[in-house]
């Protein structure tokens, strides 16, 4: 196999902004699946709805597109009926943290086997750059022109706190690095949670004066430091896996609760 095995070369190159950090991402989707040697049919992407929202079109594996904010409730209707699929729930920020955090909160609490990979670049770019619930305080978009008044979310330390068996962050710059914490999600078993920081030249740069997106990622770079060499009170924000640990599946419980019922599980 390839990454052609699970991208779709006829629809590239992809319609999102020069710089934008998507595309590196679903390439190294790709490139953990391929990695792991995942049959495309047995991959479902369900995405919802912004600029990451279009993720769905470049892949070859089966694909769920729904409403915004949605994509994990729909992803857990996936993940129950057929246990034995990967399913990959792919977010923006504003799809994730916004109108989707409740999806988010008790998907992790539940601990159901899925990768829930946020793209996080800070606002909703494909509606104009409005602020978002990750936008850094102070920060102006076409919504805050006097700077965000508010405190971002802190999407790992909230799906930490929610019981995800595993959480990570990584940056666009750290490519290899956003690859193993993929393949880490997908073969884990839970609730996977992986945050990738990534640039938007064309609204959040204009508005924050932020560059290029070179300048950008170089900005992206600087503001991380590897979790391990991370302190409380940081200005830096840590990168790497953030939480690893063993915790009951949902499905596998929920099969157990099926035969102290009487039930029969599985087909």
């Amino acid at each position: 196999m390839s990454l052609f095995t699970y991208i779709n070369e006829s629809k590239l190159p992809t319609f999102w902004c020069s710089g934008c950090g998507h595309g590196v991402i679903i390439r190294a989707l790709a490139q953990a699946f391929d990695d792991l040697q995942i049959p495309p049919a047995r991959i479902v992407i369900v995405t919802g709805i912004g600029c990451f929202g279009r993720a769905d079109d470049y892949f070859l594996t089966n694909a769920l597109h729904t409403l915004h904010g949605r994509a994990i409730a729909y992803a857990t209707g996936v993940k129950i009926a057929r246990p034995d699929l990967v399913v990959c729930a792919l977010m923006g920020d504003g799809d994730a943290a916004s109108i989707g955090g409740n999806h988010l909160i008790h998907a992790a609490r539940r601990n159901l086997g899925m990768l829930a990979l946020c793209a996080n670049n800070r606002n909703y770019g494909m509606t104009g750059g409005q602020y978002s619930p990750t936008t850094l305080q102070g920060d102006k978009t076409v919504t805050s022109r006097y700077g965000f008044p508010e405190q971002p979310f802190d999407l790992c330390a909230l799906t930490k706190a929610a019981g995800a068996s595993y959480v990570a962050r990584s940056t666009v710059f750290h490519y290899h690095n956003l690859v193993k914490y993929l393949k880490q999600g997908i073969t884990r078993g839970g609730f996977s949670f992986i945050e990738v920081m990534e640039p938007c030249p064309t609204m959040y740069g204009k508005f924050n004066d932020l560059g290029d997106a070179p300048e950008m990622i170089q900005r992206l770079r600087e503001e991380v430091t590897p979790v391990s060499k991370w302190e409380e009170g940081s200005e830096k924000i840590p990168i790497g896996v953030l939480c690893e640990r063993e915790l009951p599946e949902y499905t596998k419980a929920y099969d157990e609760v099926i035969r102290k019922a009487g039930g029969k599980v599985g087909n």
